[in-house]
């Protein structure tokens, strides 16, 4: 129980060089390493701030964008970040990674459930289905949006090997 609390920073980090071209919020429920690295190699400075700050806290940062990252456990032990989530949708573009996009979702309406086997391994095959092409992606979760409960967007990814939702595009997110 509480497995982001058991992982995430608690304190604000910055990442990046001060004068990079973009500045992004990163919402650090457990984030890999590699993830500020990718953003830090495309001229962004990577603003980490711990799972529990609040919508205002990271709307004050005046990012050009926010990322909502990975982390573990299941995203219904999550209803406070949830609920602060629901005050950013539509202020700022926004990107969820694994945990993020699962929260991002829920914050929309969406609902999770718990997987027989999650998707583990650095080569899950995901489907755009709107150019039909295929990306191999790495993935560690147990948990997975239900496509059918989404309210708010469309689904624009799913996992090749069962089907299931891997990514939502958000029309007021733009």
């Amino acid at each position: 129980k509480e497995a982001v609390k058991t992982v995430a920073p608690t304190q604000k980090e910055e990442y990046g060089a001060p004068d990079a071209k973009y500045t992004v919020a990163l919402w650090n429920f457990g984030a890999k390493k590699s993830t500020i690295e990718c953003f830090t190699a495309q001229d962004c400075r990577v603003i980490s701030m711990p799972a529990f700050a609040t919508a205002e806290e990271i709307l004050a940062l005046n990012a050009d964008g926010i990322i909502l990252s990975d982390g573990p456990g299941d995203p219904e032990e999550n209803g406070s970040i949830i609920e602060q989530i629901k005050k950013i949708f539509g202020k700022k573009p926004i990107f969820g990674i694994g945990l993020g996009h699962q929260l991002m979702a829920m914050a929309c309406g969406a609902e999770t459930m718990m997987m027989k086997q999650g998707h583990r391994g650095a080569n899950q095959p995901v489907k755009c289905l709107q150019s039909g092409k295929v990306y191999i992606s790495t993935q560690n979760h147990g948990y997975v949006v239900i496509s059918d409960s989404v309210k708010q967007g469309a689904v624009r990814f799913v996992n090749v090997n069962d089907g299931t939702c891997a990514g939502i595009d958000y029309e007021a997110n733009n």
